[in-house]
């Protein structure tokens, strides 16, 4: 897909970011791993905010710029055609990350709460308020639909208990970027040892992702 989405550079008017200077086919590289691992890992990974408002600004540029290619030319359905592609990405990914929130809200806003300073957000701004607010409206359904119609000792709900948790013992599938060694699959039990593997590079595997999630938070591994 990155390949074909490179075509929409000839549209970009040669804008980078300022912090990461990245050609609008790497950029659009980056959003569709960040896609590709939110749609396929079990919880909310790291929100990728200023990747978004880069993507976004290049669309406006691209659009902007596409409205000067004559009509009728047809490279101007193509690159048409690519922007569609690159709101979708984006849509989907965002899309994907609401999902989430819905379903694990009591855990995201947990988690959210506990990092420590300095340690990356996994909410935007935005997500954190929606998350509130999504909170915040289920116990007040929750309290009028039934919690007030039962016994004053049963009108509480702890929330981190009611709502399930991410499955992070799920299995996935991923490609390694960057060689890894020494990886543990299995501790040791009393009914087997320890099962260590490498990985590596370009090589695709199946495992449970609560063995590779730092590693997908890393780079070093793609989700597929």
């Amino acid at each position: 897909m990155a390949d074909g989405l490179s075509d929409a550079s000839d549209l970009s008017g040669g804008e980078e970011s300022q912090e990461d200077v990245m050609t609008p086919a790497e950029l659009i590289a980056k959003l569709e791993e960040a896609w590709l691992n939110e749609k396929f890992s079990p919880e909310l990974l790291e929100n990728k905010s200023e990747l978004v408002e880069c993507v976004m600004e290049q669309l406006t540029h691209m659009e902007e710029n596409l409205q000067r290619v004559r009509k009728g030319d047809m490279k101007a359905s193509v690159h048409r055609m690519e922007i569609d592609r690159i709101r979708f990405v984006l849509s989907s990914y965002l899309r994907s990350r609401l999902q989430k929130i819905e379903r694990f809200f009591p855990h995201v806003l947990e988690k959210e709460k506990s990092r420590a300073d300095g340690d990356p957000s996994f909410l935007s701004p935005e997500e954190f308020a929606f998350a509130k607010e999504y909170l915040a409206n289920t116990e007040v359904y929750l309290r009028n639909v039934a919690l007030k119609h039962m016994p004053p000792n049963l009108q509480s709900i702890d929330m981190l208990k009611a709502v399930p948790e991410p499955c992070l013992d799920s299995f996935v599938f991923l490609r390694v970027k960057e060689r890894q060694e020494n990886i543990l699959v299995e501790p040791e039990t009393d009914e087997q040892r320890e099962y260590v593997v490498d990985l590596d590079e370009g090589s695709q595997h199946l495992m449970r992702y609560r063995t590779i999630a730092p590693l997908v938070s890393s780079g070093a591994v793609q989700l597929i």
